[in-house]
């Protein structure tokens, strides 16, 4: 589902992941874009039959990371080490880093530096062929969907911060529809496949039952 910005917007703030052209989940991004413009976003995200849940969670979270990441690099001048001294989504929630590996112990750092820790790690694990396998035949990890979980859980911290301390330039951008979308979209995936805890979505708690109200 590309969004199509201004050329002065169409920055991405990380490379944007490709899923190969002529491979199975490609034509499972194809089949989900497809469903998107039908406009029923709860019918998108079902699994399509007799598919493999791992390659279809696969396939959404590599979609979700590119545009995250789009919207997020439209607004990168807005969230600098001066406006966003910490990683938070609004007064309450306050996120630290840590990846388990290179930095072991939570760091508290800027929002800025936050989401580039975090978007480089994303990328990381998708990058990573034993955990996400692109080629055909090749199974899944046991542990996918636990790793799927923890990307998107922070992924959602992304959206969390956006909503929260930069909507003011989103509706100046006059991307706030892109950015419902996205978002409502992603919210529709992790329920229907229960992927993050929900005292992890109480950032957003209120925007989630309003924009999914109407699908019920």
């Amino acid at each position: 589902m590309s969004f199509l910005f201004g050329s002065r917007s169409s920055k991405t703030f990380k490379p944007k992941k490709n899923i190969p052209e002529g491979s199975h989940q490609y034509e499972l991004l194809k089949h989900a874009e497809a469903t998107l413009g039908s406009g029923n976003l709860r019918m998108a995200v079902m699994l399509p039959e007799g598919e493999d849940l791992n390659e279809w969670v696969a396939v959404n979270t590599v979609d979700f990371f590119n545009q995250i990441n789009m919207l997020y690099g439209t607004i990168t001048d807005f969230c600098t080490e001066e406006s966003c001294p910490v990683m938070s989504a609004g007064p309450k929630y306050e996120y630290h880093w840590a990846d388990g590996t290179n930095i072991k112990k939570p760091i508290k750092c800027s929002a800025p530096k936050y989401i580039d820790y975090l978007m480089t790690w994303v990328q990381d694990q998708l990058d990573d062929e034993t955990l996400f396998p692109s080629k055909i035949g090749v199974p899944f990890p046991k542990n996918f969907m636990s790793v799927a979980k923890t990307i998107l859980k922070r992924l959602f911290r992304v959206y969390a911060h956006i909503y929260h301390q930069h909507f003011d330039p989103v509706i100046q951008l006059q991307e706030e529809a892109h950015l419902n979308t996205s978002f409502k979209h992603f919210i529709f995936l992790v329920q229907e496949f229960n992927l993050i805890d929900r005292r992890e979505l109480a950032p957003l708690q209120e925007l989630i039952e309003k924009l999914t109200s109407k699908d019920r």
